[in-house]
């Protein structure tokens, strides 16, 4: 089977054909039933639904589902070119129903998934104010949480819960109480998807238990989190973002090996920076340096363009192409205003000898009260350059409590940052609370509570 982005291409450029003189506007609905090969369950529903298309009197609701179904393919298979097919079952829909909300909702949360965050906030707007859905509201929050705007995203999530607490709910809320450094509530909430998980909806199963499983990790409990990659592989087997959480673990157990394996399928199956930068870390760390030198030019090669903000971090911590990493940097910030773009920008300025510019954007980055080792690393060493000690000597230690979160090259310099300043690092641990508790709105001690609105008495946020 083409992959879907290479399908996309070739219909576009006309199969081959010779192109024409005048501009010419390809039929959306033409690129949504292009046939797809693919043995599968989801397969053969993509193709009875693209049946359904052709021979229906009104395929609006074949449409509709068409679209979600390349959305739920675009997931499982790691292909962002499904994402564009969906796209083009909305602009079909739309083209039949100007203004749908079933169209806008769906090409929304594929701007939304393909990082238009700025095109997709109208979309949600629109949908949000004359229709009211839950996932209105989910679209909504998620959009603005990519922007930064954390308060405006929990408002939004607040109305999404009222109106229907399920799995959906719990993950946000699990997220937005992540962000705001709440550890504890953020298991609390991704339980509760975890009870609502369905294998009627194998991937959000898995990729619930993925994120419990990351946060359990990060609570020092790594045989918990084991377990909880061991159910998301019931639910979806070899799910990559899962193999990548037991490689973590199996790094912080010291078994090289172990992760290597883990990884190395990982990274196969989803050949994102986070995978290749961490399998590189394993190869390194179990002495095998010439496939790791290999998978670094992989990494070099598409990186870039595949995830520019992991790279351009990557980039900033290898010393390899600074002022690339920096251009990537500076370009996801126009897009995307999270603590994560400002610490990639702090750190590829850092990367630059750019301190003080650095120390201004990690801060930037901390001000959420998002409990992250990396964040924290990287606010250490850049308030050591720019004669902050004491701010240093705090952020090395929140960084060292949790440096089971690390991959191995950063906690050799946490550990070289630590020795220059002569701290004493606590062991790893379970991160420590909250610094702004003003900041944590409904985030609230990670507790359910009745009210009139949700009679379920989830307080989600």
């Amino acid at each position: 089977m083409f992959p879907a982005w290479l399908v996309l291409t070739l219909t576009l450029a006309g199969c081959g054909q010779a192109p024409r003189p005048e501009k010419t506007t390809v039929d959306p609905l033409k690129l949504a039933l292009v046939p797809m090969g693919g043995q599968s369950p989801l397969d053969l529903k993509i193709r009875r639904a693209q049946e359904k298309i052709r021979t229906a009197t009104d395929p609006t609701l074949a449409l509709e589902q068409l679209g979600w179904l390349f959305v739920a393919k675009a997931r499982t298979s790691f292909d962002p070119g499904f994402y564009k097919l969906a796209e083009q079952c909305s602009l079909a829909l739309e083209a039949r129903h100007p203004h749908a909300p079933e169209a806008l909702l769906l090409r929304g949360h594929v701007w939304q998934s393909l990082h238009r965050f700025k095109d997709a906030e109208p979309l949600a707007r629109e949908l949000a104010a004359t229709r009211g859905r839950a996932f209105d509201f989910g679209l909504l929050g998620d959009v603005l949480m990519e922007q930064g705007r954390l308060d405006e995203a929990v408002e939004a999530y607040q109305k999404m819960a009222d109106i229907k607490p399920d799995l959906h709910v719990y993950t946000r809320a699990a997220h937005g109480r992540w962000l705001k450094g709440d550890l504890e509530g953020a298991i609390e909430m991704m339980q509760l998807a975890a009870q609502a998980a369905s294998p009627s909806d194998a991937e959000s199963a898995a990729w619930v238990y993925t994120h419990l499983a990351q946060y359990r990790l990060q609570a020092g409990d790594l045989a918990e989190s084991r377990r909880d990659c061991e159910a998301a592989f019931a639910f979806q087997t070899n799910y990559p973002p899962a193999l990548l959480v037991r490689g973590k673990i199996e790094l912080a157990q010291g078994k090289t090996a172990d992760a290597v394996a883990s990884l190395t399928l990982a990274a196969t199956l989803n050949p994102l920076p986070e995978y290749q930068w961490t399998l590189v870390e394993a190869l390194r760390a179990a002495g095998r340096a010439t496939e790791a030198a290999l998978t670094e030019h992989v990494l070099a090669e598409r990186g870039a363009t595949s995830d520019p903000r992991t790279f351009s971090i990557y980039s900033a911590t290898s010393g390899n192409g600074v002022e690339n990493s920096l251009r990537l940097a500076e370009a996801e910030l126009e897009v995307r205003r999270d603590v994560f773009t400002y610490d990639a920008v702090a750190w590829s300025l850092a990367a630059a000898g750019r301190w003080n510019e650095a120390a201004t954007h990690i801060r930037h980055a901390l001000a959420e009260g998002t409990q992250d080792a990396r964040l924290f690393l990287h606010a250490g060493i850049i308030e050591a350059q720019t004669a902050q000690p004491e701010l240093a000597g705090k952020h090395l230690r929140q960084a060292a409590a949790i440096s089971q979160m690390l991959l191995p090259s950063e906690k050799a310099r946490l550990q070289d940052c630590a020795k220059h300043l002569g701290l004493d690092l606590p062991s790893p641990g379970v991160a420590v609370r909250n610094d702004f508790p003003e900041q944590r709105t409904l985030f609230n001690d990670g507790k359910t509570q009745k009210n009139q609105t949700n009679p379920k008495g989830v307080s989600s946020l």
